[in-house]
């Protein structure tokens, strides 16, 4: 069995700094899929470059919250049903294909949306969900490399773990997706040894790997968001000659979610996508 590689870029939609770093990535490096947010200022601008760039995989990136911790406590009482029904309709409705959802800060794990997204996806013709089952190669190497943010990366690592433990209990009936996921740990320290350290962790499969590329700029840095300089940083290691070297010396396939989602069909009769054109 071969080894599979999923680079997905999130917060596709962010900015146009970000929107721009996504596309660079995808074009002259490795990135191979990107997780659209479509109530976020740059949204238009990532169609037009989704749509120029039609060999980039697009997904849902379902943004409900910047702090899943206070979600998780109010999503009984919160009409989400109705928000993840929107995002995915404005998704679908610029044309593009949508081959998979995850979440923003991973808030497709909180029980509630996983149950609701299982339930929902198919309906409109996605088939696919970003798996938590998370992996962190060589822990204590990311910590011995950033001694100043070990709290920060630990906190990362802890999250990891409890989100893994999370979807193994909702996880019963799931939709496609990869067979583990890498990145938790290392958002916001994701560099070339970090990289290599996930690469060499790959088991036979399919697995995704997440990414922030962006530009800082004004719009970035006017943004809610810690992830600033450090997306320059990653941009940087993305397309770089030493991360292609990496994956083809350990004989790994860059793949994207229409690999996952071209075997189980998309020609879903059942669906709303099918069912209402318009869509």
């Amino acid at each position: 069995m071969n080894k599979r590689l999923i680079v997905t870029a999130d917060d596709f939609g962010l900015t146009d700094g970000v929107n721009r770093a996504i596309i660079r990535a995808h074009r002259e490096g490795i990135v191979t899929s990107a997780s659209l947010m479509v109530n976020a200022r740059a949204f238009d601008s990532a169609i037009a470059l989704a749509k120029e760039n039609p060999s980039l995989d697009i997904g849902l990136h379902l943004n409900l919250t910047n702090s899943p911790f206070r979600f998780a406590a109010k999503a009984r009482s919160m009409d989400i049903d109705r928000e993840i029904r929107t995002q995915i309709e404005t998704a679908l409705g610029t044309g593009l294909r949508i081959t998979h959802i995850d979440g923003h800060k991973h808030v497709h794990v909180i029980p509630n949306v996983h149950m609701l997204l299982r339930q929902l996806a198919p309906q409109y013709g996605i088939l696919a969900l970003r798996t938590m089952k998370t992996r962190t190669p060589r822990l204590a190497e990311l910590l011995g490399r950033n001694p100043s943010m070990r709290k920060a990366i630990l906190k990362q690592y802890g999250f990891s773990v409890g989100a893994r433990i999370m979807w193994r209990r909702g996880a019963r009936q799931p939709l496609p997706g990869p067979d583990h996921f890498y990145g938790v740990a290392e958002t916001g320290f994701l560099d070339l040894e970090a990289f290599r350290n996930i690469i060499q962790d790959l088991p036979d499969g399919t697995h995704e790997m997440m990414c922030h590329p962006g530009y800082l700029d004004h719009d970035l840095s006017s943004t809610p968001t810690r992830l600033l300089k450090q997306r320059e940083r990653e941009l940087e290691m993305l397309t770089s000659r030493d991360a292609r070297s990496l994956i083809q010396s350990a004989g790994v396939q860059l793949v994207s979610y229409r690999d996952i989602v071209e075997s189980y069909g998309t020609d879903r009769t059942d669906s709303i996508f099918h069912r209402c054109p318009a869509l």
